[in-house]
């Protein structure tokens, strides 16, 4: 059976999201405990404990982000040219930060002297913090569209030269949406340690949970009242068939107030997204509170896919607005590969997707338990 183009096209946008939320959900615990390290353990022993929660599985959740990638690379190539051109400083920021977590991983406790060992634990912190700040500023200049035009080849120019790529980023609604991001992950990798520790670790690092969660609600809630009152929207006027050749410059868009929150109007169950991320984080901090903290990582994974989902349900079906050429941006609907490599990479994920999930949750169920000092003491020479 081969799925027609149209129905393709909108699959692999469902198929590309749940790739950024399971990077978000997975990922996104090792960077939020990372931001938690240097302010959670108060000695190298309690460090440790909280640097083997996360141990033997970061380097398998940070493939999620390249897959992500390389999803995207397939099976929108025109996004992937525009955005890693346009965001190719923020990008080389977030890989330099990335360096820091898998040295500082294995060689942070080879050495005893404290002073090494503190180096690299704010290493680790740069290394959740930075990736953590940035991915939620790119979502916030997808939302104000980015600085980009289409030429007849199809090809991305941007404005301004490469050497000021990253200013014009870090606009104040964009680093809104990357503290948004920083708190959830933060809140996020917060839980894991409540769930894989114990006291004083697991007391300690509720406060912060409380902290991050309130600081991501209110972010979501004045984000909201942003987009609704300060931000235009983009809609597209008119269009070829959907089943036709890709092709954005085909297309009209307009730019005007209010078109960000059509989609809740067009299709009322999309409501579902913001109240699930407000709902979550709520009931997160709730639930640590009460002790709970494995209900409470399942509730911190849905409030941040209700987060996620309603930034890309809000700019559906943009994938790349443009600001300063409307018709130049980029769609679920104009952007993708051929139907052909669409199809072949969708039976590809139907093949291996459910092996690659099996075989993480075996991976987790066969290292799972508490990680306690003395165990570390135990195992000094091999835990991280």
């Amino acid at each position: 059976m081969i799925l027609d183009y149209e129905t393709l096209k909108f699959v692999w946008w469902i198929l590309v999201g749940a790739l950024l939320i399971g990077f978000a959900v997975t990922d996104g615990m090792d960077m939020g405990v990372g931001n938690l390290l240097p302010f959670i353990g108060r000695t190298d022993d309690e460090r440790r404990v909280i640097i083997n929660t996360v141990g033997p599985h970061w380097d398998g959740n940070q493939v999620w982000l390249i897959t992500a990638g390389g999803a995207i690379f397939a099976a929108w190539p025109a996004v992937y040219a525009a955005a890693f051109s346009g965001f190719y400083m923020a990008m080389l920021l977030v890989l330099f930060a990335l360096f820091f977590r898998p040295v500082g991983f294995d060689y942070r406790s080879k050495i005893a002297d404290p002073r090494w060992r503190r180096a690299w634990d704010w290493g680790l912190f740069a290394g959740g913090a930075v990736p953590s700040l940035i991915f939620g500023v790119a979502f916030g200049n997808l939302l104000q569209g980015v600085p980009f035009h289409l030429d007849e080849f199809l090809r991305s120019h941007y404005q301004g030269s490469l050497l000021w790529a990253l200013l014009p980023l870090l606009n104040p609604f964009a680093l809104l949406a990357g503290v948004i991001s920083f708190a959830m992950l933060t809140m996020h990798g917060g839980v894991w340690l409540q769930l894989r520790t114990n006291a004083p670790i697991a007391q300690r690092v509720k406060m912060a949970i409380t902290i991050m969660g309130l600081v991501a609600a209110a972010g979501f809630a004045l984000a909201g009242l942003w987009i609704t009152y300060g931000i235009d929207g983009f809609r597209v006027v008119s269009q070829p068939a959907l089943d036709a050749l890709p092709n954005p410059l085909a297309k009209t868009v307009v730019v005007e107030a209010g078109a960000w929150l059509a989609i809740y109007d067009q299709v009322p169950v999309a409501i579902l997204a913001p109240v699930a991320g407000f709902a979550g984080i709520f009931t997160t901090i709730l639930l640590s509170r009460m002790d709970r903290p494995g209900w409470a990582f399942l509730t911190s994974g849905i409030g941040m896919t209700g987060i996620v989902g309603t930034a890309g349900l809000s700019m559906f079906p943009f994938i790349m607005p443009s600001s300063i050429d409307p018709k130049s941006s980029l769609t679920v609907w104009d952007a993708p590969s051929s139907h052909l490599t669409l199809a072949v990479m969708f039976w590809a994920v139907v093949i291996f997707l459910p092996i690659v999930l099996g075989y993480t949750v075996w991976c987790y169920s066969r290292m799972w338990g508490k990680v306690t000092e003395q165990e570390i003491q135990a195992r000094s020479h091999s835990a991280y």
